[in-house]
């Protein structure tokens, strides 16, 4: 699945996670419609990261349907993200939805899509989007040969991606979660 109009990346290094957006909203492949939308956000009392890549209104629809199984789940990302893929590939009305999340929370790192695929990243490194796979590669060769916090990294790899990618561009959100931050 590819999405066009946006790029979001996530880095998970030592006690923090990071997981960074584009703000690029594009309508059909020659207007951009906004600058500076927020596609990362906060769920279950700041304890997850999520963002999303795919239609507006099918990622807020997703980001409640997450928030639903968090609480269901008392916070176990890892059974709300499983909850939340079964439910949405065997939904007649759900499976429609055109979208990718990354979720994040102090120990997990996750790709939830509307295929049932629930996948923990390889080496704390995920990214989705039209720029995915640029974020995704500029952020790995960052994560092996530099010396930067996860937030630098993803900065960088965004930045990388806008350079690269017409559907993403440099307006950046991006969210944090560290030890100090989760307990």
């Amino acid at each position: 699945m590819t999405f066009r109009g946006t790029t979001i990346v996530s880095v998970r290094r030592g006690d923090t996670v990071v997981v960074a957006g584009d703000g690029q909203v594009t309508m059909s492949e020659k207007v951009v419609m906004k600058r500076s939308a927020r596609k990362v956000r906060r769920l279950y009392e700041d304890r997850v990261l999520c963002g999303f890549a795919g239609s507006t209104a099918d990622a807020i629809t997703l980001y409640e349907k997450l928030e639903g199984k968090l609480k269901e789940y008392n916070g176990n990302l890892t059974r709300a993200a499983v909850e939340l893929a079964k439910e949405w590939r065997t939904d007649r009305m759900l499976r429609r939805l055109e979208a990718l999340l990354i979720a994040a929370d102090a120990e997990t790192t996750l790709l939830i899509s509307g295929t049932g695929d629930v996948i923990e990243p390889e080496e704390g490194v995920v990214a989705i989007g039209s720029g995915g796979s640029y974020a995704l590669a500029a952020a790995r060769a960052l994560v092996r040969h530099a010396d930067l916090d996860p937030r630098r990294i993803c900065e960088n790899a965004l930045q990388i991606a806008a350079e690269i990618c017409v559907f993403t561009n440099d307006c950046l959100t991006i969210e944090q979660l560290d030890e100090s931050s989760s307990s």
